[in-house]
């Protein structure tokens, strides 16, 4: 059996790819939104209880592999998982898609190391910032932000109270040019605030911004649970090679 740490489109798509050539595999998704999309095949969703938990509950399921296919932010459980697999002898396979650092422009962001960085970044260069960090990184940007017309465009409604100007959209990928330039207008934004999660299914809103010439902040992808080190786990970055280091641990077990 397979467990695949879930809950991203690449995830969804080696769950595919793996049940359609016979692999026995389990999803797990963190629980986090209401309304996930589910892969195909067997899912569970919640924790583990941490590394013990991880652990244990690998070595009950007689788990042969670990895909970890969550979000780039999702340090808490990729972390749990590389101490898990470590205490286990489990292979552990990082999939994560590319960061948009390459792309046309991305030099001239402004790259910050948090979700606060962001909003005070965001507070100097615009007045109606353009909130793309998930509901759970709106608590920090109110502060910075409480004056400013902010829309804030997340999947689950927040769990925090915002300021009375703020606007929230509830709405999830994919995004296309049209939508994302039809939606800049509407609001008139005048910053545009993300993360570093790389991927299509939301990259429209960078086109756009460069597209009119509006700033943008960035958010750095965490690096420190992922660091090079001697538990450190292969990465692929595309589905296509994660299903070839799955077949490949399947042969050799």
């Amino acid at each position: 059996m397979i467990l695949l740490l879930g809950g991203t489109a690449e995830a969804r798509d080696l769950a595919r790819v793996l049940v359609e050539a016979g692999e026995e595999v389990v999803s797990s998704l963190a629980g986090r939104v209401a309304r996930p999309r589910l892969p195909v095949g067997e899912t569970r969703v919640g924790g583990f209880g941490g590394v013990d938990g991880l652990a244990a509950w690998l070595v009950e399921h007689g788990a042969r592999a670990v895909v970890d296919a969550t979000h780039p932010f999702a340090v808490g459980i990729s972390g749990n998982a590389r101490a898990a697999c470590a205490r286990t002898g489990t292979p552990l396979l990082r999939l994560e898609r590319p960061g948009w650092s390459g792309e046309p422009g991305a030099d001239t962001w402004t790259w910050v190391d948090d979700v606060a960085g962001a909003a005070r970044a965001a507070a100097g260069l615009g007045a109606r910032p353009f909130l793309t960090v998930g509901r759970q990184g709106l608590d920090d940007c109110t502060g910075p932000l409480t004056d400013a017309a902010v829309l804030a465009r997340v999947v689950d409604p927040p769990e925090v109270p915002l300021p009375d100007g703020w606007r929230v959209l509830l709405d999830r990928g994919p995004y296309t040019v049209a939508g994302e330039r039809a939606l800049v207008a509407e609001h008139r934004a005048d910053v545009l605030v993300t993360k570093d999660s790389g991927g299509d299914l939301t990259r429209a809103k960078l086109d756009v911004a460069r597209e009119l010439g509006l700033p943008v902040v960035v958010v750095r992808r965490p690096s420190a649970v992922r660091a090079p080190g001697a538990d450190a786990p292969e990465v692929a970055h595309d589905v296509a090679a994660a299903a070839s280091w799955v077949r490949a641990v399947s042969g050799a077990r």
